[in-house]
């Protein structure tokens, strides 16, 4: 099967979407920039789109609290850097999300069951969710999925196969006509092997709007 099957409108009942990337305009590099300012020249060889360190991973599936982790990431910056500059290094990968993609998902949600399953953590959710209220208000935002699932709330994360039949298992999704939608390939590949549609959303060539709008 390939990463950018696309299945037939009549073969599917339900989508399963990323958030970061597909949704949400993010910058994989832009905290490896910021961190660079603050004088750590290695934050790409522990966190980056493809890879990352078990404490990122850990963050990523709740099982370190915000404050320890921004404690473990101070620990890397050279001495008179503040933690509130750390935190502020680690929210600039979050930029905006235009409204006109979660129009899509809402009408999407009249012919399909919505689903959204990210890879994140309780920083950047507090973040990100500021910013989706002062764009179109986050109950508009919710109100276009069945469920929202963070992983850092599930305790699970792409891109295990268990993750996806987990999500399918919860909400009685039969993965052979389920869609999953990812800006990751690594992500897409492990949708893949769990026997769901998968399609990488390569950025920033296309636009989930464009893509996905033939199955209105």
């Amino acid at each position: 099967m390939s990463t950018k099957q696309l299945p037939n409108p009549q073969d599917l009942d339900a989508i399963i979407l990323d958030f970061g990337g597909v949704l949400f305009d993010i910058d994989y590099f832009a905290p490896h920039r910021a961190f660079q300012d603050l004088g750590m020249d290695n934050f790409q060889e522990i966190y980056s789109q493809a890879s990352q360190t078990d404490l990122f991973d850990r963050l990523e599936t709740g099982n370190i609290s915000n404050e320890d982790f921004i404690d473990a990431l101070h620990q890397y910056v050279p001495e008179g850097v503040t933690k509130e500059q750390v935190l502020h290094a680690w929210n600039v990968i979050l930029l905006d999300i235009p409204k006109a993609r979660i129009d899509l998902v809402h009408q999407l949600k009249d012919k399909y069951r919505m689903f959204l399953l990210s890879n994140t953590n309780a920083i950047h959710v507090a973040e990100f969710e500021q910013i989706i209220d002062r764009r179109m208000g986050l109950d508009y935002f919710r109100a276009g999925f069945e469920k929202v699932h963070y992983s850092n709330e599930l305790g699970k994360k792409k891109p295990y196969p268990e993750t996806y039949l987990h999500v399918c298992a919860l909400h009685g999704l039969d993965p052979k006509r389920t869609l999953f939608v990812d800006d990751s390939v690594q992500h897409v590949e492990g949708a893949l092997k769990a026997g769901l549609y998968s399609y990488h959303l390569e950025l920033p060539e296309e636009e989930f709007t464009e893509v996905f709008s033939y199955l209105v």
